[in-house]
């Protein structure tokens, strides 16, 4: 077979050309990455929905009277509990021990009394026949009383230690469900550190973390099935803002006409957004994006993609609902002249990609 050898100049003019149609294959970085973008659009609701937890009208925290270990848990969470019926028992040793200690006190401020007694009968007998003078009668009363001032301190120790005995057995205090039990046996825990949580029978009532902007609805109803299937009336709502998750606390009554969930359900709720400020927004479900900052959405300005904060108010397969203010500032990456409204086209697919002032285009 015969090998075909070339001019050293023909293999170089040969890698340039290659090298030169590699260079117009490669795709520039600083070419704007395509997206496709949907208009943000007025949601056509008159209520948004959120999650909400039944909780009780009166929820009561247990805890020992007295710090100790444990020794005995007679409930299980779920349990329904009466008045009187015992839940957790304390070891009791050492309260036992300060109990016969101060029984022992009791005892010998009791024997100097009578003793003081005996004394102050004899001197009194002796004052009778002038054999003392009524300064030497006197102190000896003041012995007396200081002993009688002793037996009641003494005796006022020992309610005390028995009291505190008594409280090494906790018993519930009304009827009701226990809905949460953290005490376990062996675990040291201090007076009045809740270990359990009972809920009494009656009203119920759904506690809902509302977004700061949303405002606090004064009604609603719960949601099932996709119908409405309880009423709800505004009962309380926090004065402040949580300091981390910015949401307030409120608590909605659930009609009494109406069937109630199992305590501790999350449901859906629908709540009037009449007060809301800003425009309830619908965007593509794809647009939300989540990076340890709350939601968020990607607008473009200027050609490039700039993330705005929003607060996700309901969210299906295909839709979000959102709030956003259009004075409200954009994300932690954003500018504040980012803002969103209605019209405003926002990135609907492939949002974890980007970064903020990535160059991007908008596809017809």
């Amino acid at each position: 077979m015969k090998r075909i050898v070339l001019p050293l100049p023909v293999l170089f003019i040969a890698a340039f050309i290659a090298g030169c149609a590699d260079e117009d294959a490669a795709p520039s970085k600083d070419e704007p990455r395509p997206v496709l973008t949907s208009r943000a659009k007025v949601a056509d609701i008159g209520s948004a929905r959120l999650s909400g937890t039944v909780r009780a009208r009166y929820e009561t925290p247990v805890s020992f009277q007295v710090g100790g270990r444990i020794l005995e848990r007679r409930v299980d969470a779920g349990d329904r509990v009466v008045p009187g019926e015992e839940l957790f028992r304390l070891d009791p040793q050492d309260f036992e021990q300060a109990v016969a200690v101060a029984r022992a006190e009791f005892q010998a401020a009791r024997a100097e009394l009578e003793t003081a007694r005996a004394e102050t009968r004899r001197n009194r007998d002796l004052l009778a026949r002038d054999f003392i003078s009524d300064q030497v009668f006197e102190r000896v009363q003041l012995v007396e009383k200081s002993a009688r001032e002793r037996v009641q301190a003494a005796q006022a120790r020992l309610d005390q230690a028995e009291n505190q005995l008594g409280y090494t057995e906790l018993a519930a205090g009304r009827e009701g469900l226990l809905i949460e039990v953290t005490g376990e046996p062996g675990q040291v825990v201090a007076a009045g550190q809740a270990v359990g949580v009972i809920a009494l029978e009656g009203e119920k009532e759904v506690e809902v973390f509302l977004p700061e902007r949303f405002g606090v609805p004064e009604s609603g109803h719960i949601v099932a099935d996709g119908r409405a299937v309880g009423g709800l009336s505004l009962r309380e709502a926090a004065g402040a803002a949580d300091d981390v998750t910015r949401t307030w606390k409120a608590r909605y009554s659930i009609a009494a006409e109406d069937p109630s969930p199992r305590l501790g359900q999350v449901v859906k709720v629908a709540l009037d957004t009449d007060g809301v400020d800003g425009d309830v927004l619908e965007v593509p479900a794809g647009a939300i994006n989540e990076r340890g900052h709350g939601p968020q959405v990607w607008i473009i300005r200027a050609g490039q993609a700039r993330p705005v904060r929003v607060t996700l108010l309901d969210m299906d397969t295909e839709n979000a609902r959102i709030l956003a203010d259009p004075d409200s500032d954009a994300g932690p990456d954003g500018d504040a002249g980012d803002v969103l409204g209605p019209g405003t086209p926002v990135i609907a697919l492939g949002t974890h990609l980007l970064q903020s002032g990535m160059a991007v285009r908008e596809l017809e």
